[in-house]
């Protein structure tokens, strides 16, 4: 089903949800080149990156605001309306999570040592993936139906393996006997939170699945 089919007429909605879920991508890369740099303890190109990632969030806040203001005020889609406003919330909140991330980070300022940069960044690469699969998926579901379950699926693995690498990596930190119960207590709180960008990129993927259905029968 094409994208011209659900909005019955060009609003200019398309170019923004577009606009939209590039920032979602983009926030994923600058999260790992932010967290790349405090690895190498550049915190002041850590912080730019912060910063870019905030500056980011504000962007697609105000598009995810003008895409509401459209489907409301121009009654667009009603009866997939609900739908794609919870999808754009959903994806939304997902960005925060990045941003969330990284304030810990630069609050708590935890110190990392290189024996766990490894399965850290393992981690996050897996989380990486399954946002970017959450956003094709979210493409897809606009243009190209029929590759929206493909991407789905990619969802599911790729927080399946993000649930394994925070597991290796909560298992090195415990038993690693040099560091402390506070350290360690740090060090897994951190790598919950980052597991939990995948869990959430998860749940979109579970409701879109449904909508996905919904638009097929």
């Amino acid at each position: 089903m094409a994208f011209v089919s659900i909005f019955k007429n060009r609003t200019g909605i398309e170019k923004e949800i577009d606009s939209f879920l590039n920032l979602a991508s983009e926030s994923g890369l600058i999260f790992v080149q932010g967290v790349d740099a405090y690895l190498f303890n550049k915190i002041d190109t850590f912080v730019e990156h912060l910063n870019h990632v905030v500056e980011t969030e504000k962007a697609a806040d105000t598009l995810r605001r003008s895409i509401e203001d459209h489907l409301y005020r121009k009654t667009l889609i009603p009866e997939s309306r609900g739908d794609v406003l919870e999808l754009i919330e959903r994806m939304d909140a997902l960005l925060g999570r990045f941003k969330g991330v990284m304030f810990r980070i630069e609050i708590e300022r935890p110190v990392i040592d290189p024996k766990f940069h490894a399965d850290l960044k393992a981690l996050i690469n897996c989380v990486i993936e399954a946002v970017e699969a959450a956003t094709l998926s979210l493409r897809a579901y606009f243009k190209d139906i029929s590759q929206a379950t493909d991407h789905i699926h990619k969802v599911a693995f790729w927080e399946t393996e993000a649930d394994k690498a925070a597991t290796r990596l909560q298992k090195g930190i415990f038993g690693d006997a040099e560091l402390g119960l506070d350290a360690k207590m740090q060090l897994r709180d951190l790598a919950r939170s980052i597991d939990k960008i995948a869990d959430q990129a998860e749940d979109l993927g579970d409701s879109l699945a449904i909508y996905v259905i919904k638009r097929s029968l």
